[in-house]
């Protein structure tokens, strides 16, 4: 059911228009202080939004990949917040921000949709800002477990280990203790 709204959210935003746009690796889609005009959506590859710190150190406060919406609050915002930018090679769809903005007044269903996408993207947050509290490796597994139900295939460990805060050598360790 949650993938049906998912994919829902996503084929309501492409149906607003737009363009595609391609990136390379290290390109940016937009920088901090930009006048906000679009709303992104990946569609291949993955973008990262990065905020910069004084001291030279950054911080990535969204690793968006295929079929995710990127940088939503931005969409009632003038100007961004951080940069965007290309982790590998990436395509986007920009959706005019005014025609979105314009389509939420027109289509109550629209806009729910839409708000159930953010109401979705706030427990999630909410869900890994627990799981990076937990202190052991195991932990964080089985909350992770307790959400999603089971453990992807082998082939999306790497993933798994990214989104719960370890490294994949200890993510293949905890996996290998819970088969013997």
């Amino acid at each position: 059911m949650i993938l049906i709204m998912f994919s829902d959210i996503i084929d309501r935003l492409k149906s607003v228009g737009g363009r595609e746009r391609s990136l390379g690796p290290a390109e940016y889609l937009f920088h901090l202080g930009d006048p906000v005009v679009s709303l992104f959506v990946v569609l291949e590859g993955g973008i990262h939004l990065i905020r910069h710190h004084e001291d030279g150190g950054a911080v990535i406060l969204q690793r968006a990949g295929p079929g995710e919406v990127l940088a939503e609050a931005s969409l009632f915002s003038t100007t961004y917040h951080c940069d965007a930018v290309a982790g590998t090679n990436a395509t986007v769809r920009c959706i005019p921000k005014g025609q979105l903005r314009s389509r939420f007044r027109k289509e109550p269903e629209f806009a729910e949709a839409w708000a159930a996408h953010l109401a979705r993207e706030i427990q999630n947050t909410r869900f890994r800002a627990e799981i990076l509290s937990l202190h052991t490796v195991a932990s964080r597994l089985e909350a992770w477990l307790a959400w999603h139900g089971e453990a992807p295939p082998k082939g999306e460990w790497k993933k798994l280990a990214q989104q719960i805060g370890v490294s994949p050598e200890a993510l293949y360790r905890e996996m290998a203790a819970r088969r013997n």
